[in-house]
């Protein structure tokens, strides 16, 4: 396949909330354009973009994937993306390196969670939008009603180019008001698009959209704008430039009607790609860090410049091996072309270059600035790195993951099986960069934290199904602490005689309570040598010992001052072993005596909710003991400030969940340490004597 210049390419991502349509829309996208000669099916488990076993599983898109195929000459590189929220560390690296997003939106249920979130992260990448209304054949459905909700939910930029002639079963005429046309598409039969004049019966509301669609696009530019006044119209060609630089800046955001199961306006849409959306060079240079001085430079997409490539997926397959899917930025890049990994200073070659249509793979024999392909066989590059020509000192920003939130403990249910969890895990880690594996050295537990249940459940299966490695899940350990409330005082003497030399050690240890978050502290007012100043050392590793393991529950005992102050000795029986020994005695007879009392982690957490839902979510959190600290509005937001223990974390996650629908969403961090209620504190040390 030959190379394709930046003027020609289209880098569009498919997003959307679960079920609304998009692999279905990739499918009819790719009909339309000759790249297969059937549509395939959700259900059977043979369309083009969810090919892994999983996906055909689970019949959901779990991955992105990559098509292309030509229209007008111009070729077009669709990503489509997964809908499941668990899965949006993918949705997030496909809107990366694409140059605009497609937001799909089912016709009969409307604005979702997913349409939220997915709109969020187009303004964070400053992304060119499209809304597709998909399912219009649908029963229920309402185009009225879905334009007004787009509207609300993201403002009255949001602009239809049609609307349907009529809506549920037997659709299949579209009304543009851009052309000022009829379109007619005979269903599921591709090159079927005909266009005619619109009929009387739709012309007035036609005309009245065209206006609103004309100042829509003239308030973008002030030439349209003065253009407008001083004709009361715009031209199709007007129209389209405004739309396409409008786009770029978002300050507008068109929306095309589909029906993909039956061929409904993909052809239409594929027109809309080519002439409105921009292409590389349209949407403008890369921002990227130069890696001398940290300084923001851009670089522009140009196929004569330096090679810079940037890596935003990567994936094994067996038999072949780690697979990286990246967007060359600047440059082009060719089967054995050296470059540098600009973040480790490793030399990489890449393998064969490909371009991809699902999982086929279509060897090219280079890719130029703004293209999209896939390269095997490199060394150490991974998802967010670099890769540039020997002395390009810039890398490509990298992709920021949604931060994963539920945390769960794993175990081999195969003793001996640690090591190939471990290396199993860092394996789908490159693969999948939104979870995190951390190890909690205190409980000895291998923590696995996830976007979702979802998400957990695929790992898990991942782990299996690549590493044939069988893991159960259960939840973490709390690290709670124990201290004291007031000073106390014990001796602890530690005596023993077997015949020969024996042991002896005494010392007289007081306890003091210490400011909170202080952890430990040792001091001698030991005077007149009764405690010999070579045995305080050991004194003091006795005490270090006693703390680790707590007397209350066998949690590690802080916030307090351990002070030695008398005792004795014998000059042939005392020795460093006695004195720890009576260190660790004169603790545990002291901290009995010193009320003692349980700690608990509580963390600060931050709540996004809907304002529909902050009364529920409130009175969750406080059901949890969770303290309330404040509320703000944040545009269509809430926001929940809250302190919650973190024993309550994971069941707020679930009931979070329930409660909003997934629409809400929350991060949180440690803040510090507090007394356990009583009877809290009662359970945990129960069950610690079970």
């Amino acid at each position: 396949m030959h190379a394709v210049q930046p003027s020609q390419l289209r880098n569009i991502v498919i997003t959307g909330h679960t079920g609304s349509g998009k692999t279905v829309l990739c499918e009819s996208l790719a009909l339309s354009m000759g790249v297969i000669n059937r549509l395939g099916s959700i259900d059977e488990g043979n369309t083009l973009s969810d090919y892994s076993s999983d996906e055909i599983q689970r019949k959901h898109s779990l991955n992105t994937s990559l098509i292309h195929g030509f229209w007008n000459d111009q070729k077009i590189n669709i990503i489509d993306t997964p809908g499941l929220l668990d899965f949006h560390g993918d949705v997030k690296s496909a809107m990366r390196v694409a140059d605009t997003v497609l937001i799909t939106v089912n016709a009969s249920t409307g604005v979702e969670v997913g349409t939220d979130i997915i709109w969020d992260y187009t303004g964070e990448y400053y992304k060119p939008v499209m809304f597709v209304l998909t399912k219009l054949d649908a029963e229920r459905t309402s185009f009225n009603n879905t334009v007004q909700e787009l509207r609300d939910h993201f403002g009255h930029l949001v602009t239809p180019i049609q609307f349907p002639a009529e809506e549920g079963l037997g659709h299949h005429t579209l009304i543009d008001v851009l052309m000022m046309k009829q379109i007619e598409f005979s269903p599921d039969k591709p090159g079927s698009m005909t266009i005619s004049d619109i009929p009387d019966l739709y012309l007035k509301r036609a005309e009245e959209m065209h206006q609103e669609l004309v100042e829509a696009v003239a308030e973008t530019d002030e030439e349209l704008m003065n253009r407008f006044f001083e004709v009361g119209n715009l031209t199709e060609e007007e129209l389209r430039s405004g739309i396409k630089s409008a786009l770029v800046t978002r300050t507008f955001f068109p929306v095309f009607c589909t029906s993909p199961l039956h061929l409904i306006g993909s052809e239409r849409l594929l027109n809309a790609i080519v002439n409105l959306c921009p292409s590389p060079i349209e949407r403008g240079p890369e921002h990227t860090i130069c890696t001398v001085n940290e300084t923001e430079t851009l670089l522009q997409p140009d196929p004569l410049g330096p090679t810079v490539a940037f890596i935003f997926k990567t994936m094994s397959e067996p038999r072949v091996g780690e697979i990286s899917f990246l967007r060359v930025y600047s440059g082009h890049l060719e089967t054995g072309h050296e470059l540098i990994d600009v973040q480790t200073g490793q030399v990489e070659k890449p393998g064969q270059v490909y371009t991809m249509l699902g999982q086929k793979k279509i060897p090219v024999e280079k890719l130029l600035a703004g293209d999209i392909g896939m390269v095997v066989k490199l060394k150490d590059a991974h998802t967010n790195d670099t890769l540039a020509d020997k002395g390009t000192l810039c890398r490509v920003s990298p992709i920021k993951f949604p931060i994963p939130v539920l945390a769960t403990a794993i175990i081999p249910l195969t003793q001996g099986d640690e090591d190939k969890i471990s290396s199993g895990l860092h394996h789908l880690h490159e693969e999948d960069p939104s979870f995190a594996i951390d190890h909690d050295v205190e409980f000895n537990q291998t923590i696995l934290r996830t976007l979702g249940e979802t998400h957990l459940e695929t790992i898990i299966s991942r782990l299996q199904a690549k590493f044939n490695v069988k893991v159960d899940i259960s939840p973490i350990k709390i690290p709670y602490r124990e201290t004291i409330r007031v000073a106390s005082s014990a001796q602890g003497k530690y005596k023993k005689q077997s015949g020969g030399r024996g042991q002896y050690g005494d010392v007289w240890v007081r306890l003091e309570p210490a400011a909170r978050d202080s952890g430990f502290k040792f001091a001698s007012e030991v005077v007149g040598g009764v405690v010999p100043t070579r045995y305080l050392p050991a004194v003091e590793k006795g005490l270090h010992e006693a703390i680790e393991h707590g007397i209350l529950a066998g949690y590690p005992v802080v916030d307090l001052k351990a002070v030695a102050y008398d005792g004795s000795f014998h000059p042939v029986d005392s020795s460093e072993f006695a004195f720890k020994i009576a260190a660790s005695m004169a603790f545990k007879a002291a901290f009995d005596k010193a009320k003692p009392f349980l700690l608990e982690p509580l963390y600060a957490l931050t709540v996004f909710a809907p304002d529909q839902y902050t009364g529920e979510i409130v009175g969750d959190i406080s059901s949890k003991r969770g303290k309330i600290l404040g509320m703000e509005a944040d545009v269509r937001m809430q926001i929940i400030r809250a302190l919650i223990p973190q024993a309550a974390l994971t069941p707020f996650h679930h009931a979070l969940t329930r409660l909003t629908q997934s629409r809400a969403r929350y991060t949180y961090t440690f803040s510090h340490y507090e007394e356990a209620p009583p009877d809290i504190a009662q359970k945990i040390i129960a069950e610690k004597e079970t």
